[in-house]
This record gives C-alpha cells, sequence and structure tokens, in this order.
C-alpha cells in the first residue's frame, strides 16, 4: 500500500466525519508552493482548515504529535492564501483530525479523534 492511498483513506474517512457531523466540506487538498491544507470546511460561523493525521496507532506517539511547528506554519500560509482568493467572513480555525486505521486501508472501523482549534 502505497504512501498516497493510505493518506487519501484517511482523508476521506475524516472528511465523512465532519460530514456526519453537520460540516459542510468546501475543498479538499487545496494546494499552493507554500503548502497544503487537506480538508476545508464550514460550520456555524467558522471555516475550518484541518490537517488529517493517519496511524496505525499511537505506539510511537498520538497522531497529532506529527503537526509540526513547521506544518502548522504551511497550513497556516495556504489558509491565509485561500482566504485572499475565498473571501468570507467566517472565522478561521485550524483542526486537526486523528485517524486511526490498524489494518490501514482494510481496517473495518477507524477511530477518528476531532481535535478543534488545535493550533
Amino acid at each position: 500500500m502505497t504512501e498516497e492511498k493510505l493518506g487519501a483513506f484517511g482523508e476521506r474517512k475524516a472528511a465523512n466525519y465532519l460530514r456526519l457531523h453537520g460540516y459542510r466540506i468546501v475543498e479538499t487538498n487545496f494546494r499552493c508552493r507554500q503548502g497544503e491544507i487537506d480538508i476545508i470546511a464550514r460550520k456555524r460561523g467558522f471555516i475550518v482548515f484541518a490537517e488529517v493525521k493517519l496511524r496505525k496507532n499511537s505506539d510511537f506517539g498520538q497522531a497529532r504529535e506529527f503537526v509540526t511547528c513547521a506544518k502548522q506554519r504551511r497550513v497556516t500560509i495556504a489558509a491565509q492564501l485561500w482566504l485572499q482568493k475565498n473571501e468570507t467572513e467566517l472565522q478561521p480555525r485550524f483542526d486537526v483530525i486523528e485517524v486511526y486505521a490498524p489494518d490501514g486501508v482494510n481496517t473495518k472501523k477507524v477511530t477518528i479523534n476531532h481535535i478543534e482549534n488545535a493550533f
């Protein structure tokens, strides 16, 4: 299984989770030279820029721990560029969505932990 397919699997699971919890997905995989945003969604008064981290387990640390300061900077810069192109009065928020899939894409029931306002 390639890392890209596994990452896409995690992002699909995270997007489905957000939809089930009342979020509307605005865009996925927004890319620019400065960085990437996995999921952009909206709910109530927020435009949410979500970083998805998939892990098989937390043996080597929780998934959120892999959202480094450098990654946070890249996501923040990408969000600023997105906001320049897509005017909104919604309040920006940065979330992390941890997806745990012990059997990779063959996992029947993943565990998801949504951390609002993570950074």
